[in-house]
């Protein structure tokens, strides 16, 4: 262990300047865009282009890599994703900010996805699982410490905008200059949102709710905390609270999924999530329990996508899940995409109490669907789930809890009921029939 984290130091250093950066910008830009004077439903909009380049982004970046190899790609798309960045602070337009926006989402796919395939490949499946839980560390940690950062300089200033970009640079300086190998990568197949909504129609309906509150949040959590008169330092905190919230939580809530099933573990936090969003859109929180609820709203919400990835995999074989994630990673972008969007319209016609409401709305969807689904079919026993694995609310750490999870399901795979095994059969045909001329020509 301490041997692969001597040799992947370069990576650890430059995704906690990624992430850091990331952090940074997405409030920042929710800031300055309320002070630019923007409307609230354009803001929103703005904002969704992150998440428009990041569908993008994992489909073809994954083929740059295979033609120019991840070093190349990794700082091309670093010095892009600078730029971008730097490029708002000079121009202030929502339909420039949005093309940026999009640019940037692009840009940070690409980057995800060679830190994420130089760890998978530097790790085994003995030491995978602890290298995952450093990298989501991280990942959250760096994510959330980026929100402080807006208390160095006035948003209303380029300074910030700078920053950003040099913390994206400066991550690609010890990649580069490291001199371990690089990993190789293979294209994955994917199988479609239909095929697996038919396999697990709870799983692939919460990571698509999932998205839509993850993109409400990081989306147009700044602006809803400036429209209450909130300082830029106050802003930072309540961002970073939500973020810590779902930190602590997720793995004690994966913990008694594991335990007591996904499905009620989904419905009680949805629930939980459900009246306190509610309540904080009618009764805006004051003093030190604003706070207080943005921890537990996070608490509630972040978790949500590990546990819809893991109630979908429990259905599905080893070899189809590798197939699936990145379905499951395009479904939760496509909610990201819509919840920005959705939750700036809220807000311009109803408040800003809205920006909890439409977080909450989606929890009570979740909550009726999942009450739906228990009437249609009976959960996984406890010994036919697969073990929790923590996952972040984006493309981080997807594919590697896969690996991790393909080893176990190896040894604790059962036989699914008939209407389910029908699905993974037509599943497995499919994808045989797409890689049969790869072999062939192998």
């Amino acid at each position: 262990m301490l041997k692969i984290m001597t040799s992947t130091w370069p990576l650890f250093f430059g995704l906690s300047l990624i992430m850091l950066g990331n952090g940074l910008q997405g409030t920042l830009l929710g800031i300055r865009a309320t002070i630019a004077g923007f409307d609230t439903s354009v803001t929103g909009l703005v904002m969704s282009g992150y998440f428009i380049g990041l569908i993008i982004g994992c489909y073809y970046v994954p083929r740059m890599i295979e033609k120019v190899g991840h070093v190349r790609v990794f700082g091309a798309l670093a010095s892009l994703a600078s730029v971008s960045i730097l490029v708002q602070g000079i121009w202030v337009d929502p339909f420039f900010w949005w093309a940026m926006r999009l640019i940037t989402g692009f840009a940070y796919a690409g980057l995800y996805i060679v830190s994420e395939s130089w760890l998978n490949d530097a790790s085994d499946n003995d030491t995978r699982g602890q290298m995952l839980s450093i990298y989501m560390i991280i990942s959250l940690g760096s994510m959330a410490g980026g929100q402080f950062l807006l208390n160095i300089a006035s948003p209303e200033k380029i300074e910030l905008f700078v920053l950003t970009s040099l913390l994206i640079s400066l991550a690609v300086v010890p990649l580069l200059i490291s001199a371990t190998r690089m990993p190789s990568v293979d294209t994955p197949e994917s199988a479609s949102v239909i095929q697996l909504f038919n396999v697990s129609p709870l799983g692939v309906f919460g990571m698509f709710a999932s998205g839509i509150s993850m993109g409400a949040f990081f989306g147009m959590g700044s602006v809803y905390t400036i429209n209450l008169g909130f300082s830029v330092k106050e802003v930072s905190f309540f961002m970073s609270a939500v973020i810590f919230g779902g930190f602590i939580s997720q793995y004690p809530l994966g913990w008694l999924s594991d335990r007591l099933g996904r499905r009620q573990i989904i419905l009680n936090t949805c629930m939980l999530g459900t009246i306190l969003g509610f309540y904080a859109a009618f009764n805006e929180p004051k003093g030190w329990t604003f706070y207080v609820f943005a921890i537990l709203i996070g608490a509630m919400i972040m978790p949500l996508y590990a546990l819809c990835s893991a109630h979908v995999n429990d259905y599905l074989s080893p070899k189809q899940m590798v197939a699936a994630s990145g379905t499951l990673v395009f479904v939760s972008a496509a909610g990201s995409t819509i919840g920005s969007p959705i939750t700036a319209l809220g807000m311009k016609y109803f408040g800003p109490g809205a920006f909890y409401g439409t977080i909450a709305t989606t929890m009570l969807a979740v909550v009726i669907y999942t009450l739906w689904r228990s009437r249609q079919r009976d959960e996984l026993q406890e010994e036919a789930l697969g073990d929790f694995m923590v996952m972040a609310p984006t493309p981080l750490s997807a594919a590697m809890s896969l690996d991790v999870e393909e080893e176990i399901r190896e040894e604790a795979y059962q036989e699914e009921p008939e209407e389910v095994q029908a699905s993974f059969e037509e599943l497995a045909e499919e994808l045989e029939e797409e890689l049969a001329p790869a072999d062939t020509q192998n």
